[in-house]
């Protein structure tokens, strides 16, 4: 199980895209990758799920993470490009109602 995490550092704006699956496997290189990130103060932080076949709880678990900390130090969180499957997992676990999520169809980086 493969993931490729591409992170784009410029002026307070991370933008990262992530292709592969997020699982058990792959969710503490996600976490790794992206926690440091996060706990700049006033970060705008989007992550592009586009090419992300494959989510677990674990996975969820990340970003929640990552929101908590990047809300915590001021910033914004953003994930976009989810699939209906993806979307429907934020849905059923309520985290759509606190985290801003847009769908392929609603956005990509700008």
């Amino acid at each position: 199980m493969n993931i490729t995490i591409d992170v784009k550092d410029i002026n307070s704006t991370v933008e990262v895209q992530v292709k592969g699956e997020i699982d058990a496997y792959t969710a503490p290189k996600l976490r790794e990758s992206l926690f440091p990130l996060s706990e700049q103060a006033n970060v705008s932080m989007v992550v592009d799920l586009t090419e992300v076949s494959y989510m677990d709880s674990t996975g969820l678990g990340v970003f929640v993470g990552l929101f908590k900390s990047v809300r915590a130090h001021n910033g914004e969180f953003k994930l976009i490009g989810l699939s209906e499957r993806l979307r429907r997992l934020f849905d059923i676990t309520g985290l759509a109602d606190i985290i801003d999520i847009k769908s392929h169809a609603e956005g990509g980086l700008e």
